[in-house]
């Protein structure tokens, strides 16, 4: 995909609204930068709302290293409903009375998907099978299984629990590594007591560095004109540790080299003296005080 050299690369933070892709936000920033070199870390879906970073021109060569950092959410759970998505998007696959279950109860199911847990994802998920993405699978008819995988859940607590005849929603904060839906969250709360459960609400409120304070102005409203991005440098610096080259180095980075250098992190952002974002560099094996290149960005 090619992009318009014209146009700065850089970060922008966008709050998603509910009820568009993240591939429509992608879309629409495309139309405003005037450039087709548009990604997005972390996918949300429709229904949820907030943190999407996205990446213009060469900042998109970034984004798969900031995806990987922990996010935090706030959500409501419906306790005493399943459904074939585990969110309000899908066709409910039953319902059985929540009513009698406690709130200590919900607290102690809540606090065994705390942790480092093992997760099956959520079927209708972007994950792919031979190629295929799961939620194409599911559309299509097919019985789809996923593989449990491991997540880290530091977070999982209730701010709210509100009952409505049979069914119980849960107002819940989540903070977690990259990998883990929240949805799954809640279908196995549910399942764990006996009664179901699914995601009604979700919202993005940060993703490591990046919470909606950082937010651009709606890129959706009828008056919007093109966002300013952070730089490379700006949000590679919020992210990575970071080390100022010199013009050797420098020169050596253009074309992928490695470096007699010792790198403070698996992931370290390489800064011109200019203060333009070179690339990042990791240790080179075991030889410590070498470093080599897991992206070049000029």
């Amino acid at each position: 995909m090619k992009g318009n050299p014209d146009v700065p690369s850089g970060v922008l933070v966008v709050d998603k609204p509910a009820g568009v892709t993240s591939h429509q936000v992608v879309g629409r920033v495309r139309r405003l930068m005037g450039t087709r070199k548009v990604g997005h870390a972390g996918t949300l879906d429709p229904m949820a709302t907030g943190v999407l970073v996205v990446g213009v021109n060469r900042a998109t060569r970034l984004l798969g290293h900031l995806s990987l950092q922990d996010k935090d959410y706030t959500a409501t759970m419906k306790l005493g409903v399943s459904t074939v998505t585990d969110d309000a998007e899908g066709d409910s696959t039953g319902a059985i009375d929540a009513s009698g279950i406690d709130d200590e109860a919900i607290i102690a199911a809540m606090a065994r998907q705390t942790g480092e847990i093992q997760q099956v994802p959520t079927a209708v998920s972007a994950i792919k099978i031979n190629g295929q993405r799961a939620y194409a699978k599911v559309r299509a008819g097919e019985d789809v299984v996923l593989k449990p995988r491991a997540v880290t859940v530091s977070r999982f607590e209730a701010t709210e629990i509100r009952r409505h005849g049979e069914v119980i929603d849960v107002d819940v904060e989540v903070t977690c590594s990259s990998g883990t839906y929240v949805r799954a969250l809640a279908r196995d709360v549910g399942a764990d007591l006996g009664v179901g459960g699914h995601l009604t609400a979700l919202r993005r409120t940060r993703i490591g560095p990046f919470d909606l304070t950082a937010a651009c102005p709606d890129i959706f409203a009828d008056d919007a004109v093109a966002p300013t991005p952070m730089t490379m440098a700006e949000a590679a610096g919020l992210s990575f540790p970071v080390v100022e080259v010199t013009d050797d180095q420098e020169a050596a980075i253009r074309v992928g080299r490695r470096l007699d250098l010792t790198v403070p992190a698996d992931v370290t952002a390489m800064v011109a003296r200019t203060g333009e974002m070179l690339a990042l560099y990791r240790p080179d094996g075991e030889k410590k005080e070498r470093s080599r290149a897991i992206c070049v960005l000029v």
